[in-house]
């Protein structure tokens, strides 16, 4: 059998690293197998290392489609993160200046705001926020309170003071709870002033990341919502900070992206990654 390469392209937006892949590329009866190639290759060991792979596809009234498929191979609605990083490979790609993205949480555009080689800067339209309120779960004995924020995909935020120990164990346990029969990210968001937070964030599907796109919305529609903060929001995440300004329940998210490399992952017969830094 002849060896079964799969070209990639690597982005960061962040600190949350994202696969790009023409889905194009793959062979007959790889296309039924997503979830396990995504896995394969987002492993941090024994693959290219990546929070998730977004699949590209053609489509007729867009300028590409997006399906996400995080690291431990579910698929999920969106990343905003990887979104952006998906509008600055088609920059790179086709030089446009705004993008179109059909994602399954509908379809998001991406306006270029700058750029300095491999790294670009975006402002993301995301959409309408739904709040459903307050949540209370009990995991380990403890009762947690949160708000269920929707930005696309679903979000149990937790405003705290200061971020516990081993705060990820909890995060953990919240994100799988049989309260959300989906699985749910979880976000904790410390509020430093009245237009700033700083929150840790445990995706569904994925684990503690560096940040999230759609997390720093939920971060800044939560502590709006409970009257902490006023738009616009600067969130913060150890991977670095992005903008959420909230008007009428239309978010709009900016943040950077950055394209790290390519190259080419052997599938078959044995894992190999050949690589080509770009920045």
């Amino acid at each position: 059998m002849p060896e079964r390469l799969l070209k990639f392209t690597k982005a960061s937006a962040c600190g949350n690293d994202f696969l790009l892949v023409q889905a194009s590329d793959l062979q007959e009866g790889q296309s039924a197998d997503l979830a396990n190639i995504s896995r394969r290759i987002c492993d941090r060991h024994n693959g290219i290392g990546a929070d998730g792979v977004e699949w590209l596809y053609s489509d007729p009234d867009h300028d590409i489609r997006a399906r996400l498929f995080n690291a431990d191979g579910s698929e999920a609605e969106i990343s905003g993160n990887g979104t952006r990083c998906v509008a600055a490979y088609l920059v790179q790609q086709a030089g446009l200046k705004e993008v179109s993205i059909l994602t399954d949480a509908g379809s998001k555009t991406c306006r270029l705001l700058r750029r300095e080689g491999c790294r670009f800067r975006f402002s993301t339209q995301m959409g309408e926020a739904e709040v459903s309120g307050e949540r209370q779960v009990e995991v380990a004995g403890k009762k947690v309170r949160g708000h269920l924020v929707f930005t696309g995909n679903p979000h149990f935020v937790m405003l705290v003071e200061q971020f516990p120990a081993k705060w990820q164990e909890q995060a953990a346990a919240v994100s799988t709870h049989k309260e959300f029969p989906q699985g749910t990210n979880v976000e904790l968001v410390r509020v430093i002033n009245p237009n700033t937070v700083e929150f840790r964030i445990y995706e569904r599907g994925a684990g503690e990341t560096q940040s999230s796109g759609t997390g720093s919305c939920a971060s800044a529609v939560a502590a709006i919502y409970a009257g902490r903060v006023s738009s616009p929001v600067e969130v913060r995440a150890p991977g670095g900070a992005q903008t959420v300004k909230c008007e009428s329940d239309s978010l709009e998210l900016e943040g950077a992206a950055d394209l790290i490399g390519r190259g080419e992952f052997l599938l078959w017969p044995a894992p190999e990654v050949r690589w080509k830094q770009l920045r």
